[in-house]
């Protein structure tokens, strides 16, 4: 519900703040007050209109920005997890939710949801589900045909089976767009599985290991150079130990001379250690060089086959070691090892060629799988058709009752329902069928769709007998009326205005309330402020905001508030100025007065108005 409007420098609105309550709230005022300021507030709030010069010539001449604040309370968890949702905010039940939206002069605009912001689009598709609206058509919630299937569904029990539909189409709509993906890639898939085996078999065939490349260059090296490796290692050696006059030999004389000295000065013990571990680590070197030369002696066609391995694994890391961005050749892997490289490339190609193998598979079993799918969604939206054409049926009854009493004996009500086939394009999530709420206003002229009644009078009551009879399934639980007395007399007035305090209080046709209980003695429930009143919580209860013309709407209000218009300030500093009051007592019954007989109302007009409020207060 709306639990408060404030309004600052919007046209001739200077500042406005209005609090209102649970049922019906009413305005009245004089002509060019500035009610349909209060309503285009409203409007400027939940992103009806939109920003930019429209909504800049509203901001109040001298004024930087006008700005509009609204406080909501949502009791519904479905509802609060919806809007957390639009607006990407938590929302919780029964906590505040603060809308505000602010126009500059300059043409910008801002929107925040309880200080955080967010964009014109969001605020827009919230705020088609936290009023409605019903005076400018394209804001009409109930005017769209996919809401009136919304409303005609939830009318005849049938969300569950929608869901389920949904859900159907949702699997068919998979598996036929998985279905045309592999007939129309079905060559391209074909080569591109040739392709993947070829590579799959050169790698297997090569058999590459990890480490492998790099072991197989160095043998490389060794091998290609082995004569040379052989005449350095002799040449060496034949140094050490096996020519004439060699280290070793030298180092023999030196130690032995080295031994003399210590024999004679025993502070050359170190250095005679020294000089016997010299020797010995030239023996070791000379003898490490024996064993390679050793080595060295190898099969004559190894190099030949290490050349051939190499060449093979160099070929495999030129075509499968790459990474994005390197250049053919450039081998590359998280390790620094390319044959790495190539065997993770074999395990990618591997899984691709078996989703391939695959696809090729799941074509005959997508057929049946889309055939079944087919006749389950058929049997589905049958059964959802049924529902809805018993529950039209049933609403169109309801509605003409309701026009009846409106004082629209002549018009008629009709759901007209047109079935398309399963496998046509425009099916969608709602069902096999597309609707139309069809109204006749007149005799002679045809029914048209709700969308297209001219009369924005005729739409507001349309709507109002609408409401009264899915009070209990409608989602919005703020209505504002702004055309609904719109050429209408009297008594239609004081029928229009029982019903929209009816509606307001959760009583349903024949004075039962939506949840099955008849009020108590006293007729509707009394809602004198905005913090004793109940809050409409699920039960069919509604917040009407109502503004018009008529006392006898005016006097089934719960609360009544009054548009005046002021000019104040001396000479060419006058403005023009908009107030809101609450009206109670004897302030209240002298405005129903006036809106009977005008200015100074005569003790006839006070008497009648005493008997509107009287009358408006009975059960």
């Amino acid at each position: 519900m709306l639990r408060e409007l404030h309004i600052s420098n919007l046209a001739i609105i200077e500042k406005v703040d209005i609090e209102f309550i649970p049922g019906l709230n009413v305005f009245t005022g004089q002509t060019g007050a500035g009610k349909s300021l209060i309503l285009g507030a409203l409007e400027l709030l939940l992103g009806l209109r939109s920003g930019g010069e429209e909504a800049a010539m509203f901001v109040r001449p001298g004024s930087a920005e006008a700005r509009v604040s609204g406080v909501f309370e949502i009791f519904s968890r479905e509802m609060a997890e919806r809007l957390g949702g639009i607006l990407d905010q938590p929302v919780s039940v029964g906590e505040p939710i603060l809308l505000t939206r602010r126009v500059l002069a300059s043409v910008r605009s801002s929107v925040l949801v309880n200080g955080s912001p967010v964009t014109t689009a969001m605020l827009r598709e919230a705020g088609q589900f936290l009023v409605d609206i019903h005076g400018q058509h394209d804001q009409q919630f109930l005017l769209k045909p996919a809401n009136q299937m919304l409303i005609l569904d939830s009318f005849a029990d049938a969300v569950g089976k929608r869901r389920q539909f949904a859900d159907t189409l949702g699997q068919l709509r998979d598996a036929q767009r998985r279905l045309r993906e592999l007939r129309e890639s079905e060559e391209k898939r074909a080569d591109q599985l040739e392709l993947y085996r070829f590579q799959i078999e050169e790698i297997d065939a090569a058999a590459p290991h990890p480490a492998e490349y790099d072991e197989a260059k160095k043998r490389y090296t060794v091998l290609k150079n082995l004569a040379h490796l052989k005449g350095l290692s002799a040449e060496v050696l034949q140094g050490l130990s096996e020519g004439e006059d060699t280290v070793l030999d030298r180092l023999g004389v030196l130690g032995h001379s080295l031994q003399e000295l210590l024999r004679l000065d025993a502070t050359l013990a170190d250095t005679s250690g020294q000089m016997q571990q010299a020797c010995g680590m030239v023996e070791d070197v000379a003898k490490a060089l024996s064993r390679y030369q050793d080595r060295l002696e190898v099969d004559p066609g190894e190099f030949g086959r290490v050349e051939e391995r190499l060449n093979e694994l160099n070929n495999l890391i030129h075509k499968y070691a790459r990474t994005p961005g390197a250049r053919p050749g450039m081998a590359q892997s998280a390790n620094g090892d390319p044959v790495q490289a190539v065997l993770a490339y074999r395990t990618q190609i591997g899984q691709k060629a078996a989703e391939l193998e695959s696809d090729s598979q799941s074509l005959g079993s997508l057929d049946k799988q889309i055939q079944g799918l087919e006749r389950q969604l058929a049997t589905v939206g049958a059964a959802l058709t049924r529902l809805r054409s018993q529950a039209a049926k049933r609403l169109k009854s309801l509605v003409e009752e309701q026009f009846h009493e409106l004082e629209m004996t002549e018009a008629a009500f009709d759901v007209e329902i047109r079935t398309r086939a399963v496998d046509d394009a425009a099916v969608d999530s709602s069902g096999l069928d597309e609707m139309d709420f069809l109204v006749r206003t007149n005799p002679g002229q045809e029914r048209l769709p709700l969308r297209k009644i001219a009369s924005g009078g005729e739409i507001s009551r349309i709507m109002l007998a609408l409401k009264t009879i899915l009070a209990d399934k409608d989602q919005i639980t703020v209505l504002v009326f702004d055309e609904i007395d719109a050429n209408i007399g009297d008594r239609l007035g004081a029928t229009i205005g029982r019903k929209m305090k009816s509606l307001a209080h959760g009583i349903r046709p024949g004075g039962q309330k939506a949840g099955g209980q008849t009020p108590k003695a006293g007729g509707q429930r009394s809602i004198s402020s905005s913090k004793s009143a109940s809050v409409p919580n699920g039960d069919g209860a509604h917040q009407i905001i109502c503004i018009t013309h008529l006392s006898q709407i005016a006097a089934c209000a719960d609360r009544h508030l009054r548009i005046a218009k002021d000019v104040v300030g001396p000479g060419k500093d006058r403005q023009t100025v908009t107030t809101v009051r609450t009206l109670e007592g004897e302030e209240r019954l002298q405005e129903l007065a006036e809106m009977l007989s005008g200015k100074n109302p005569t003790d006839a007009a006070v008497a009648h108005a005493r008997g509107l409020l009287q009358k408006a207060q009975t059960p």
